[in-house]
């Protein structure tokens, strides 16, 4: 399976077939959050990405840009991101927060609900499947 830098256009074109690939099989998420992504220090393009996450659907979705009306604004380097969306690294997030390296801006008390949760088999299935892609 070929492995693409985190977030480059073929990385997001990868991710988007092993989401699609498990839709429907796992629960609903454990809370709902709308939360746009602004990804600093990206290695590559404009130096920045803009990204969401949005739950309110029942489902996950995850893509590129920003959605109106966020529940949450979080700002965090490339870095971090990658330890904690590919990696499952919830201590890196948690040591960045602490050391000033995430902003965020709204309703923390989503991100915090978020963090708290168990993954389900199918989330962890999916993130497995994420790693695989990623360089």
């Amino acid at each position: 399976m070929a492995k693409h830098p985190f977030l480059s256009d073929e990385w997001l074109s990868e991710a988007h077939k092993v989401r699609e690939e498990f839709a429907g099989q796992g629960g609903p998420p454990p809370h709902n959050i709308r939360m746009n992504l602004n990804i600093t220090e990206v290695p590559f393009g404009e130096g920045m990405k803009e990204a969401h996450m949005d739950t309110s659907s029942g489902e996950l979705q995850m893509d590129t840009g920003h959605i109106d009306t966020p529940d949450l604004t979080v700002t965090i380097d490339y870095e971090t991101a990658k330890a904690i969306f590919v990696e499952g690294n919830p201590q890196a997030g948690m040591q960045a927060f602490m050391a000033g390296k995430i902003k965020v801006q709204g309703d923390m008390t989503k991100l915090m609900a978020m963090q708290a949760a168990a993954p389900d088999p199918t989330s962890l299935a999916v993130a497995a499947r994420i790693k695989e892609i990623t360089e």
